[in-house]
């Protein structure tokens, strides 16, 4: 079976699969450019709330397909050039995306699965699975976006254990670091995603937007610039319908039912 990303709906949650089982759910161009497509559809849904992303079976996702690769060092180098533009263009979309992104783990993320992970909002992890950057266990340095997750997330030295270092680190010690939000019981990071979810699913979809967008301009903005986009944003969102909503129903002591 060709590699796929699979999509399906649970409740205000669109569910996205990587299905490449005979390759350990290994990446490639079908897949960036399905999950682009996906977060296209469900930023212009309004019934989607937030999306999770897992893969088929017992393992998250392998990283990159090391026969494609493989091959297509008989190529020029544009070629990979294009398929890793192609992975960034994924990656940038699951940054911008306005909508919370949430990976479950079983099993592994490594290489390039580790790094699309890191470019999620939330990660919620099974207790045995691991992470790696297996990139220097094949002569290879890492890309999707590690070297910046990593070192916005983690003090140099470890993020040079990560990335360096090459080594196998369990969902434990990542939860621990701050990197992982969720440990589960094996084989339930999906349903754990999916119950983070539905409480995201209960917030103002605006707030949230905004909320994801600042933190976003926070690692790039001096402290004078990120005050002006906090203060852009609270006004715009005073002014919507939803902070009528939730400041009613706090005052009222009942649940928000946001628009």
């Amino acid at each position: 079976m060709s590699a796929q990303l699979k999509s399906s709906s649970q409740g205000q949650t669109m569910v996205l699969t990587l299905s490449n089982p005979s390759q350990r759910n290994a990446l490639g161009p079908a897949i960036y450019a399905a999950g682009i497509e996906a977060l296209n559809v469900a930023e212009s849904n309004p019934d989607i709330h937030s999306v999770i992303l897992t893969g088929e079976g017992a393992m998250f996702c392998a990283g990159g397909d090391l026969n494609r690769l493989h091959a297509n060092r008989q190529e020029v180098p544009a070629v990979q050039a294009q398929s890793i533009d192609q992975l960034h263009s994924f990656i940038e979309a699951i940054r911008t995306f306005p909508k919370p992104v949430i990976a479950a783990v079983e099993g592994a993320a490594a290489g390039a699965g580790f790094s699309l992970a890191l470019a999620c909002d939330f990660i919620v992890a099974a207790s045995d699975a691991v992470f790696v950057m297996s990139y220097g266990q094949v002569g290879l340095s890492p890309d999707g976006g590690a070297s910046w997750h990593l070192t916005q997330a983690l003090p140099r030295q470890l993020a040079s254990e990560l990335l360096l270092g090459a080594e196998r680190i369990h969902a434990s010690r990542l939860h621990v670091l701050g990197l992982v939000n969720r440990v589960s019981e094996p084989g339930h990071a999906l349903d754990t995603a999916q119950a983070l979810a539905e409480q995201l699913n209960a917030k103002a979809p605006n707030a949230l937007a905004s909320g994801k967008e600042l933190l976003e301009t926070a690692a790039r903005n001096s402290l004078h610039a990120q005050l002006a986009e906090e203060r852009d944003h609270f006004v715009r969102n005073l002014h919507h319908p939803n902070a009528g909503i939730g400041i009613a129903a706090f005052l009222g002591r009942r649940a928000p039912e946001f628009e």
